[in-house]
């Protein structure tokens, strides 16, 4: 797959997922602490999300980087926005700040605090 392949891959699956978390691993067994990290942030909030394993697809894992220009993984995606990795989401997670984004962005979520 070429990159521009793997960013349109990449692009569709962010455009039909409201929270999409590219990850080494899947939410259910995460392959990194940061990737479970974010998983267990969003498992907390009850966010519904699409996790994307990277280690599947080494084009993806590859993709992701340039497509967002952001060198590490993982990556979340609210709406169509690039959030940011595991610390910016920790931090933002610990300010209330990650609620009140999804809160605004409408999406569902079951636990708000």
């Amino acid at each position: 797959m070429s990159e521009s392949a793997a960013h349109e891959a990449i692009k569709k699956t962010i455009e039909s997922n409201d929270v999409v978390l590219f990850m080494k691993g899947t939410a259910q067994f995460p392959q990194c602490g940061f990737s479970a990290q974010v998983a267990q942030i969003l498992l907390h909030l009850g966010v519904p999300f699409q996790d994307v394993n990277v280690l599947d697809d080494q084009d993806v894992r590859e993709g992701i980087k340039t497509y967002s220009n952001w060198p590490t993984i993982p990556q979340l995606y609210v709406k169509g926005e690039f959030i940011g990795g595991a610390d910016i989401v920790r931090e933002m997670f610990q300010a209330g700040e990650l609620h009140t984004l999804i809160h605004e962005k409408g999406i569902p979520h079951s636990n708000h605090g």
